[in-house]
């Protein structure tokens, strides 16, 4: 009951705290692909701490130092006896792990089969409006605004207008175009579809909210860095000013947006990226928050384990 108390504390202080710390962290634009790694093991975290709470209430210690297939043995007795059922923390246990984990499940069938129906459509839309041109690797649209995105997925591929087209010079386009790839290659829109899911499930957690925002800014800075491997960083900073107001489609990637301006400023004035003093702090933490809880939530398990096995060895 102590670790299962321990666990629910950590996963309500987290919630609150870590937003907090890591929003105010600096280092964060200087290595975006780390400071995602950190925003998705801090929310892995929440979630596995509070289903291990639930484990821990549910299943006594005892059960899980004897191994694992005494451990499942256990938990269909568990699910069976209607004496080990009558408890009220155990009742209480097992409904909240089945509806955190039912809530998770149909929210993330939700988002990916919601943005999987909205894309097939504009997919479809496109094969009427747009054209495929081989030199660029994009589907080129007829559209006076000016707008470059990505439509993820099996098929994915890059979009960009021919208002776009005629305002941006040839290795500018190369360089958002790059941009776009970059997204496609990286699968960006699982990261999202994750930071989406655990918002919508749990709405109103401070450090679910958070991640989904700093998640979605974090991933267009990372395609920015895999762009300017190739192109000039210029290139891109000028392409994203001239697509600035772009208006992309929602469950679309886009390269220009809200954070254009800001990103513009990071392209012109690069900053160092983090030593390797401060990258092996960074996968410290990213450790840490994945490995903690579960570390936490076997200590009573190894214990018993120990405790029972080396008595018996020292009865011999």
């Amino acid at each position: 009951m102590t670790v299962a108390a321990l666990l629910a504390l950590y996963a309500a202080v987290a919630a609150l705290v870590l937003p907090r710390r890591l929003k105010r962290a600096v280092w964060t634009d200087r290595a975006p692909r780390l400071a995602i790694t950190i925003w998705q093991a801090a929310s892995a975290s929440v979630v596995v701490s509070l289903l291990l709470a639930v484990f821990a209430m549910a299943v006594p210690a005892s059960v899980v130092g004897h191994g694992l297939a005494w451990l499942f043995e256990a938990c269909a007795v568990l699910l069976t006896d209607e004496a080990s059922l009558s408890t009220t923390s155990t009742r209480v246990s097992l409904v909240v792990g089945g509806l955190v984990l039912a809530r998770l499940a149909y929210t993330g069938g939700a988002v990916l089969l919601g943005a999987r129906r909205d894309r097939r459509r504009h997919a479809e839309a496109l094969v009427l409006l747009g054209r495929r041109d081989v030199d660029l690797d994009a589907v080129v649209v007829d559209y006076e605004e000016r707008m470059a995105y990505c439509l993820p997925g099996r098929n994915g591929h890059a979009v960009i207008t021919s208002g776009a087209l005629q305002s941006l010079a040839p290795e500018q386009v190369a360089a958002v175009l790059a941009h776009e790839q970059a997204h496609l290659r990286g699968r960006h829109h699982l990261v999202l579809a994750a930071a989406e899911t655990l918002s919508r499930a749990f709405p109103r957690v401070p450090l679910f909210e958070q991640a989904r925002v700093e998640v979605a800014r974090l991933v267009e800075l990372l395609a920015d860095d895999v762009a300017a491997r190739r192109h000039p960083r210029i290139h891109i900073a000028a392409a994203l000013v001239r697509l600035a107001t772009g208006r992309v489609p929602a469950f679309a990637l886009g390269a220009g947006g809200e954070t254009a301006l800001t990103r513009v400023r990071r392209m012109l004035h690069p900053q160092a990226p983090l030593d390797r003093r401060e990258r092996l702090t960074g996968f410290l933490a990213v450790t840490v928050l994945l490995a903690g809880p579960a570390i936490v939530a076997a200590v009573p398990g190894v214990s018993a384990f120990l405790a029972h096995h080396c008595h018996s060895f020292l009865t011999l």
